[in-house]
């Protein structure tokens, strides 16, 4: 699709889950649904642009490395990242096996990029520089902001409809129109929710391939990260990674909730044959 297509389409779909906060809000509070929807959107979205980076490091008990400790790693984020004309991003490592990287940081200045320790042990250095540029592609496209966006908006839209559930259940909906209006509003309740998150899962899915494609061009050749990806998709299934968020799963290059039954099913990201092969035909 390109990178304008992948911005255009993004942009579509923050229009569209946008739209459907506006309509849930409308639709079960009237005016005053409406202004407090838009309320909480303000309060979370500011909480996820200040503090996300904080507490996903947290969660996966990063570690903040230097030059000394890890140079082929740190020499590599700094050639991508010079290649990509960023800011040097602080650099984490994860202590875990299993195989896996994220970028994460509310704009480039404030970029961080954490692989685990699997990771590093698994991959040739080409291969990691794939992987490197893959998350470095993201910081540059600013993908941890939209993302942060069409995670709060999707989650209020959520809790607009919980509420609007418990309410109906307990009779705060029934008005003129009586049970009506509860199955009316049931209804909304129940299908907006699942809306929203085909099209968060849609906007994580456009983002990744646009992060290919930027990895691709920051690393010099889209054979490193289609080389990588394959490898980290066997990694994972043979050690998939413990006490993984399903909140925090589409930061990470790979699906780290992958092999989980139905978790399948409602990926954040692409299949990796379908990446793999887009990344391949670039070298064509």
């Amino acid at each position: 699709m390109g990178a304008f297509g992948n911005n255009v389409k993004t942009t579509l779909l923050l229009g569209g889950l946008t739209g459907l906060l506006l309509v849930v809000g409308a639709l079960l509070g009237g005016r005053s649904g409406l202004i407090i929807a838009f309320f909480f959107a303000i309060v979370m979205n500011f909480g996820s642009y200040w503090f996300s980076d904080k507490i996903v490091l947290m969660m996966y008990r990063a570690k903040p490395v230097t030059r000394k400790q890890v140079p082929n790693l740190y020499k590599i984020v700094d050639e991508v990242r010079k290649k990509a004309k960023l800011p040097m991003p602080k650099v984490y490592v994860i202590p875990t096996m299993s195989p896996n990287a994220f970028a994460t940081g509310r704009n480039p200045k404030h970029g961080v990029v954490a692989v685990t320790q699997g990771l590093v042990n698994l991959l040739s250095h080409n291969e990691l520089k794939g992987v490197i540029a893959h998350e470095v592609g993201h910081i540059k496209n600013r993908d941890i902001l939209i993302s942060s966006v069409a995670a709060t908006i999707a989650g209020v839209i959520s809790f607009v409809a919980m509420m609007a559930r418990w309410s109906a259940i307990f009779g705060g909906f029934g008005g003129r129109d009586g049970d009506n209006n509860i199955i009316g509003v049931l209804a909304v309740a129940i299908i907006t929710p699942i809306i929203a998150m085909i099209i968060q899962l849609a906007i994580s899915r456009s983002r990744e391939y646009l992060a290919d494609e930027s990895g691709a061009e920051f690393a010099g050749n889209p054979t490193y990260l289609a080389d990588a990806l394959e490898k980290l998709e066997q990694g994972n299934k043979m050690m998939p990674l413990k006490d993984a968020n399903p909140a925090t799963a589409h930061l990470f290059i790979t699906n780290p909730l992958s092999g989980k039954g139905l978790m399948n099913l409602l990926s954040t990201h692409p299949p990796i044959k379908e990446r793999v092969k887009k990344l391949r035909a670039m070298k064509n």
